[in-house]
């Protein structure tokens, strides 16, 4: 018997402030049971709540590059003096449970995801300008003028990466929260069907 074949992963994209995880929250309240997140790999300190495992896999740097040089990563990448990955073992995980993995990742992470032999959706998720990504942003007040003025130059690079025709399978602009929600159901919807399908 040949086993059916494994949903498509889903890539997440967009600028820190894009609401993206806001988004991704909806969809996992509505449908989570057809979703699984890869469990990403840091060699930052768990916060206070985070489990090993559950949030994040936590190794130290001298582990990461191990497995960096070992090819084992889909993709990683460098924040604040902190290694991120993305382990194929990971993804493998939430494909082999049946399950549509969600990857949020960064451009730099959807580019890498291209070189795999992975078939991902591949969806951006856009403020509607970078002035109102700056009010969002500033609204957090975690922000110091230089972090937010490098993360609204990166955010910059990143919309005109999302925005280029051809590198994402749909432009979400998260302008109302609903309506963003519903274009990124609406769009993901066929393949929560053939999971449905599968159950029945």
């Amino acid at each position: 018997m040949i086993p059916p074949p494994k949903p498509n992963p889903l890539v997440l994209c967009g600028p820190s402030g894009s609401g993206k995880s806001t988004v991704m929250k909806k969809l996992m309240a509505e449908y989570g049971e057809y979703f699984g997140f890869s469990v990403s790999h840091t060699t930052r300190n768990p916060r206070p709540g985070e489990e090993d495992g559950k949030d994040y896999h936590f190794v130290d740097k001298e582990k990461m590059q191990q497995l960096i040089d070992a090819g084992e990563f889909i993709e990683n990448a460098t924040f604040s003096g902190n290694n991120y990955g993305t382990s194929k073992a990971s993804v493998e995980d939430v494909l082999n449970s049946g399950k549509i993995c969600i990857l949020d990742i960064d451009v730099q992470g959807v580019k890498a995801v291209k070189d795999t032999d992975l078939t991902p959706m591949f969806v951006f998720i856009k403020p509607p300008s970078l002035e109102t990504l700056e009010e969002r942003l500033r609204a957090r007040g975690t922000e110091t003028e230089e972090s937010l003025s490098k993360r609204l130059g990166a955010a910059a690079a990143e919309m005109e990466y999302g925005e280029t025709e051809g590198n994402f399978d749909t432009i979400i602009v998260n302008d109302d929260l609903e309506t963003a929600y519903i274009n990124l159901r609406d769009f993901v919807m066929p393949e929560i069907e053939k999971l449905k399908a599968k159950e029945g």
